[in-house]
């Protein structure tokens, strides 16, 4: 009797990347009979669990830049953390947990680690100290927020975003068609292709009208950018995430700076089903496809969805350079201008500083032993030193000032 086995529920939402699993991670589609239910319980469970240990990266950064961690006194207490399913569908959150309780061995985590979806519900509910979020806040939920403390959440970056991992935040890509002659953009050029006029764009949540541009900075055609011949005239076809989920919001506030008027010609992509239902086709996927059968296509996703009929694009932050193809080093050092954060979110009274226990474990998580067991996780990158500094002066001066948002 044959048996059909399915890829675990979370990794359905990245078919087509299975090829960096283990075998017991899933197995392929299609045969017929019927199956255990509990045989395929199992199975699930052994998928999440090897994904957990896989371990998609093995070169070894250098952290001696970073500081090392020399903990403040010996601390006690619970700290609770509502968020990221990503820190418990790998070792990184045992890790961390472990890591810093060989220094505060009487400190214990209630975790509830279900979705990035919880975990500012999490704090203005008060009933999480500490919210882990694979992506910024949207707008609805810092708002939700504020409208309880009248402040902002801290935001302390923890890690990189991955390079090519689903699911990990992966640094996002510009592809075109493998025929096209264009090899690198700036991040205005983005702007032009896939934005539009706006009168000003968000950070966080204020708006910011500085940042307003007009129609004559839209690029609609392939000789806008420079090509010439048969691509002169051709019109450019943007192909992107629906404008739901949360890529467009973080390409908009990396490239759009933070406007959200969209190219009116866009053609928006969403996952898939497969025909039985049985899983699900990743947008990014269906977004690589696209463009390979489009010469005049353009689009954005991660380096994992590219294909031999596409290519991506170096790019920079503006005109004087560098251009930088994104490359596993190039996202971990920030070089690369599409590369991206996870984070932490902090309550705190307004004017107050963050919690003793807080604090002090995310001064772990910013040192060199922290970012080593995000290394050693093999996930999500090791931030930058330079990054490490500017988030350890955040935790030293919030509080020191008090405004209505700080």
């Amino acid at each position: 009797m044959k048996r059909i086995f399915l890829i675990s529920a979370t990794a359905t939402l990245f078919l087509g990347t299975t090829s960096a699993w283990p075998q017991t991670a899933g197995v392929a589609f299609g045969g017929t009979g019927s199956f255990d239910p509990l045989e395929l319980q199992h199975a699930r469970a052994r998928g999440i669990q090897d994904k957990a240990h896989l371990v998609h990266y093995t070169k070894k950064f250098d952290l001696s830049g970073l500081p090392e961690y020399k903990p403040d006194g010996k601390l006690s207490g619970t700290i609770r953390q509502w968020g990221s399913n990503y820190l418990a569908d790998s070792m990184l959150g045992r890790y961390l947990e472990d890591g810093f309780r060989k220094y505060h061995p009487d400190v214990k985590f209630a975790d509830n680690l279900k979705s990035t979806f919880i975990a500012m519900a999490g704090l203005y509910t008060k009933q999480a100290d500490l919210a882990p979020m694979g992506r910024k806040p949207t707008w609805d939920e810092l708002q939700a927020y504020q409208r309880v403390f009248n402040s902002s959440p801290v935001e302390i970056a923890m890690a990189t975003g991955s390079y090519d991992v689903a699911g990990w935040t992966f640094a996002l890509n510009a592809f075109v068609h493998k025929d096209n002659p264009i090899s690198k953009l700036t991040l205005e050029q983005l702007d032009g292709i896939f934005g539009a006029e706006r009168d000003g764009g968000w950070t966080d949540n204020k708006w910011d009208s500085t940042v307003a541009r007009g129609p004559e900075k839209n690029i609609r055609t392939w000789g806008q950018l420079g090509l010439t011949g048969k691509w002169a005239d051709q019109p450019i076809h943007v192909y992107a995430y629906n404008l739901n989920y949360h890529f467009p919001r973080d390409f908009a506030e990396n490239v759009m700076q933070g406007g959200y008027k969209w190219n009116e010609k866009l053609k928006e992509y969403s996952n898939e089903a497969l025909p039985d239902g049985s899983a699900l086709i990743s947008a990014g996927k269906l977004l690589a496809a696209e463009v390979g059968k489009d010469p005049y296509g353009i689009t954005y996703t991660g380096k994992l969805y590219g294909t031999a009929r596409v290519k991506a694009l170096a790019l920079a932050a503006t005109e004087a350079g560098p251009y930088v193809a994104a490359t596993l080093d190039t996202v971990q050092d920030g070089s690369y201008p599409l590369s991206r954060h996870v984070y932490y979110y902090v309550n705190r009274a307004p004017g107050k500083k963050i919690d003793p226990l807080v604090r002090e474990f995310l001064r772990y998580v910013l040192s060199r032993e922290g970012q080593d067991a995000v290394q050693r996780d093999g996930k999500y990158l090791p931030l930058t030193a330079e990054v490490v500094r500017a988030q350890l002066k955040k935790l030293d001066e919030t509080g020191k000032k008090s405004t209505s948002l700080e």
